[in-house]
């Protein structure tokens, strides 16, 4: 049996030296050669460059470990190329000098910076555009830019229509966390599409693609550069790329920059949570058992006390609070679940006049819609009012996406009494004083058809405004007819950002 045994070890051996020398043996010119090449590819053909903080932590190689939380999931995605300039070791020195900006700007973060690196990584997309929001709004959803640009990802409000952001009475997407997400990384996927590169495409969503491709054509012509350090553009575009590297510098090596970035989890921190009936703010935060600003903190497009369902089907919650809502939610039977509804005004109203009609005091009505002092409510306007008990139907979806409140200015009108020249009519004079025939007629009492005798006193309600001399007949105590008012504006933003989009 031993014999055996060392026989077929032997055989073992024998196979295996056979097929080292016809398939595996090199020759010492081959072993050489692979020698010299592996040592030339070691050799740079470029010069050396000092290595950048974003390049500290960045690995060679997959890791086969996890990260270890958030930020060494960001570092680990880290795609774009670094920009090296005057202008970054300028921010860095101004952040790292505002330790507790920093720090605050970070905590604030936390809620929403999980869901936006799930979305970048699905899509592909380099990690660093995670940080963009503390450029653009420090990370904070109810920011407001002197342009009226809104939300953490600072949308204006024409290109927050053109990504399908609602903006209505009821709500302003701009500021939602998923939904104002979900656009901005289109449009960086958009801008990258455009111009096939990272800072070009930050460059146009801060200043807009049109002035971008202008100024690169410009430069184009004068046979100069087109990346980002050589066109000529804003002072603000110039710095936003510095600003994001500078921030990215310190998130990669935050002990060089004496910085503290705050503990956050490789874990959601709020789930979604379907709604199917309207139900008031505060109701939803005491069945999550969660702070009404923690909740509003997470869904900060809804600006009313409300939630429609029918148009905000779902709401974050805490990750942990979201099952504790679903079961009291389950087990509530205490009434109706909303306090308010929608109304639209059938006419033109004054503020006094709708509150009257729905039952509230004129503060009140004014405070929930927010509707300025001398204003009136037009025709068509959607308004939050009190929900009766017996109202059953909740708002209809045409309504909770599209309810819009118009405004016009309250014009203030005075009596006044004017004498009626040679040939003066209801319609003259009312053309006269730009007012309708009909109100002429409502005011004299008489037939819209009717003409006025010479001397005779005609009453008008004028804008106080008016003022004295405008002839055509007889002698006018007041007289001058008020000057047309321009329309208000229509012009509203284009897809062009500063600031901004």
């Amino acid at each position: 049996m031993k014999l055996l045994h060392v026989l077929l070890l032997a055989g073992l051996l024998w196979l295996t030296g056979c097929a080292t020398t016809q398939g595996g043996a090199s020759s010492s010119s081959d072993v050489a050669s692979e020698s010299q090449g592996t040592s030339s590819s070691l050799i740079p053909s470029q010069p050396l460059q000092p290595i950048t903080p974003a390049q500290v932590r960045r690995p060679g190689v997959a890791s086969l470990t996890p990260p270890a939380d958030l930020w060494d999931r960001i570092r680990r995605g880290f795609a774009m190329p670094d920009l090296q300039t005057d202008l970054v070791q300028e921010r860095e020195q101004w952040y790292s000098t505002r330790p507790d900006y920093i720090l605050r700007m970070t905590q604030r973060s936390s809620k929403y910076l999980f869901h936006i690196v799930e979305e970048l990584e699905r899509r592909g997309m380099p990690t660093e555009l995670a940080l963009l929001p503390y450029i653009e709004s420090a990370f904070n959803p109810q920011a407001v830019s002197s342009a009226k640009a809104a939300g953490m990802w600072q949308f204006m409000p024409a290109t927050g229509t053109y990504f399908d952001l609602k903006q209505n009475a009821f709500r302003d997407d701009r500021r939602d966390v998923l939904a104002s997400t979900r656009a901005a990384l289109d449009y960086l996927q958009k801008l990258y599409g455009m111009f096939g590169d990272w800072h070009l495409a930050l460059a146009a969503y801060n200043w807009g693609e049109g002035s971008v491709s202008r100024a690169i054509a410009r430069n184009q012509r004068l046979g100069l550069g087109t990346s980002y350090t050589e066109l000529n553009m804003p002072a603000e575009t110039r710095l936003y790329v510095p600003k994001l590297q500078a921030v990215k510098n310190i998130v990669a090596d935050p002990d060089s920059f004496r910085a503290e970035l705050p503990l956050i989890a490789n874990h959601p921190y709020f789930q979604t949570v379907e709604i199917d009936r309207d139900i008031d703010v505060e109701l939803v935060a005491k069945l999550a058992s969660v702070d009404l600003k923690d909740f509003r903190a997470l869904n900060p497009s809804l600006n009313k006390p409300v939630i429609f369902a029918a148009g905000t089907p779902q709401i974050l919650l805490p990750w942990d609070n979201a099952q504790v809502f679903r079961r009291n939610l389950e087990a509530y039977d205490q009434g109706q679940y909303a306090s308010w509804t929608v109304w639209t005004a059938p006419r033109t109203l004054s503020v006094s006049d709708a509150a009257q009609r729905v039952g509230m005091s004129e503060s009140a009505l004014r405070s929930l819609n927010d509707i300025p002092p001398r204003m009136l409510i037009k025709a068509g306007s959607a308004l939050i009012v009190p929900r009766g008990s017996a109202i059953q139907e909740d708002v209809t979806g045409r309504l909770a996406d599209n309810g819009q409140l118009a405004l016009a200015p309250e014009i203030v009108t005075k009596r006044t009494t004017v004498r009626a020249g040679k040939r003066d009519t209801v319609a003259s004079v009312a053309q006269r004083y730009r007012v309708s025939a009909s109100s002429v007629a409502d005011w004299n009492d008489v037939k819209l058809g009717s003409a006025f005798k010479v001397g005779q006193q005609i009453v008008l309600h004028l804008p106080v405004r008016a003022s004295a001399g405008k002839g055509g007949g007889g002698t006018r105590k007041t007289a001058q007819a008020p000057a047309r008012e321009s329309k208000p504006s229509r012009r509203g933003g284009t897809p062009s950002k500063v600031k901004r989009r």
